[in-house]
């Protein structure tokens, strides 16, 4: 897997430093679909849901810096998109073996 540098992401800083960061989720897009790795680290599932929120606010913001969107309209159409796989309630979760060469950042 390789991407141009402009692409790769890194641990930040403030995460590097704290030794109770966790990691939640690692997401790609592979083969046409989503494919992630998740642990459900928190005790409360509403505690990820905050987390979907923050990462979406996020998200519209980076593409209104890389791509020129408006930020709120960016959100809107993440809220959408979310909106529309909720509705279709047709996801499921399959499983794959995992390689050592993921590991913890």
């Amino acid at each position: 897997m390789s991407e141009p540098a402009e692409f790769l992401l890194t641990v930040p800083e403030s995460v590097a430093r704290d030794p109770d960061a966790i990691e939640i989720i690692r997401m790609w897009w592979s083969n046409k679909e989503p494919v992630m790795s998740v642990k459900p680290a928190f005790k409360d599932p509403l505690q990820f849901g905050e987390l979907l929120a923050i990462a979406a606010k996020h998200m519209a913001h980076g593409y209104a810096v890389r791509h020129g969107h408006d930020e709120r309209a960016a959100y809107h159409r993440i809220l959408q998109g979310m909106s529309d796989v909720i509705k279709a309630d047709n996801i499921g979760t399959a499983t794959e073996p995992t390689t050592p060469t993921g590991g913890n950042s």
